[in-house]
């Protein structure tokens, strides 16, 4: 058996024995006695589980404890006490929101045994699950189904080049996190990304918002301002929503992209400028060149590289690994004792049209963590209704909820116990390893 890391906070009398146990079954056990030592190391060392060991009759810690346990990001943490430390409410909900679970004194070794090894087994799971994430979000595009593979592959192309690179695709689906990732993979990275939405400026301060102006250039003026483009010099500027500049404008946003050089508003001399350009529209430019709103030229001088980034229903095979994305997120921004989706969530996820791309999925899922009244988030607390029938969804998409609801529904009636899951499904432990890594499947219950 592999040498395994444990932290052993021993409060009380029983810690030595737990510990002592522990090394003799094989573990590399770092003891401390109190929370402030487990504190310090937690800081420079991480730790797959955590063991607090509560003995007979010690009080139970205060806030000290809780903010220990948040501190320890990425460690299964598990409680040894005596039934009396759960009579109070504060610790019960420690237990209940933050822990993978508790054992009671006096101890059952080999029970205690199999629940250390179930929660080394989550550890790994979930630091492969987010290294995996990592490594797929390093653009910052989270998802693996195909549509979302090929974008990233096309991100990727597009940033080594200084070439304009022109983004479609419809509002909410990621076209900003997509110009971020061009930037970030760029010879430019260590440059400014500078965002500018195009569609939220006043049109009577849109040029001096891009370009600059000198002092007492117009009313209001009482100092020398640089623009956006300046201010994104040997770096990107990303113009979201560009179908909606005025027509003039565009005259002066064609003669940058042709010269490399800016005129302040007020100003005699044009400055030279290095900037690559990055433009969004969730219109078609193609079409509005054709209805006479948007420059031809313009148009040609930006769609030297085109990409479009898929609306969310196109990759609904990525909706249960986004919502499991958002919900980590979530869960990191504030106290909540929710741990993952039921089923049913997930089915109504997968049923809905996501007419508001990824940006709806992020703020439902923010919504389920707020409103959430069980650790598992259900459809009501998404605010979409359960869906009735499988055959409105897609064919990957049935797969894809017909493959996790198997496995969240075996390995609930097994107990969680990845063996003897793998028996019933006819599949072998690791096989199932790798599908609850692919499926992100932490918590998940009827």
């Amino acid at each position: 058996m592999a040498v395994r890391n444990i932290l052993c906070v021993g409060l009380g009398d029983d810690a030595g024995a737990v510990a002592s146990h522990l090394r003799a079954a094989g573990w590399e056990v770092e003891q401390v006695s109190d929370l402030l030592a487990a504190g310090r190391i937690q800081s420079h060392r991480h730790f797959p589980v955590s063991l607090l060991v509560l003995g007979a009759g010690h009080p139970v810690p205060d806030g000290a404890l809780e903010a220990c346990v948040k501190a320890s990001k990425g460690s299964e943490w598990v409680a040894v006490c005596d039934s009396q430390a759960l009579e109070k409410s504060e610790f019960r909900e420690l237990i209940l929101g933050f822990f993978f679970g508790y054992q009671t004194l006096p101890l059952d070794w080999p029970a205690l045994a199999l629940f250390l090894e179930h929660a080394a087994r989550r550890a790994t799971l979930r630091q492969r699950y987010y290294a995996q994430e990592h490594e797929a979000g390093a653009l910052g595009m989270v998802g693996r189904g195909s549509a979302i593979k090929h974008l990233r592959q096309q991100i990727r192309k597009v940033a080594v080049t200084a070439a304009p690179v022109l983004i479609a695709g419809e509002s909410g689906s990621g076209k900003e996190l997509a110009a971020q990732a061009i930037h970030r993979y760029s010879r430019r990275s260590d440059g400014p990304f500078i965002a500018v939405n195009c569609g939220a400026i006043s049109p009577s301060l849109i040029h001096s918002e891009l370009f600059g102006h000198e002092r007492g250039a117009f009313t209001g003026a009482s100092s020398q301002r640089n623009g956006f483009i300046e201010a994104a010099n040997n770096g990107t500027i990303f113009l979201d929503e560009i179908g909606d500049l005025p027509l003039e404008l565009q005259t002066s946003l064609l003669r940058f992209l042709q010269e490399k050089t800016i005129t302040r508003v007020g100003a005699v001399r044009s400055l030279a400028v290095d900037v690559r350009v990055v433009a969004a529209s969730h219109v078609d430019l193609a079409e509005a060149v054709a209805k006479g709103r948007f420059r031809e030229d313009l148009y040609y001088r930006l769609n030297v590289l085109p990409i479009e980034v898929p609306p969310l229903r196109s990759r609904m095979e990525d909706v249960p690994v986004l919502a499991e994305h958002f919900l980590r997120c979530c869960i990191g921004e504030g106290n909540t004792r929710v741990e993952g989706f039921r089923r049913q969530a997930i089915a109504a996820m997968l049923a809905h049209n996501w007419p508001g791309n990824v940006r709806e999925l992020h703020n439902r899922v923010r919504r389920a963590v707020v409103m959430a009244d069980q650790r598992l988030i259900c459809p009501a607390d998404l605010g979409l209704q359960a869906a009735e029938r499988i055959e409105v969804l897609g064919l990957d998409a049935a797969r894809t909820l017909a493959e996790r609801d198997a496995i969240c529904l075996t390995l609930t009636r097994v107990g969680r116990n990845v063996t003897l899951a793998a028996r019933e499904l006819g599949i072998s432990r690791m096989t199932l390893y790798r599908l609850m890594d692919k499926h992100s499947i932490v918590q998940c219950a009827e």
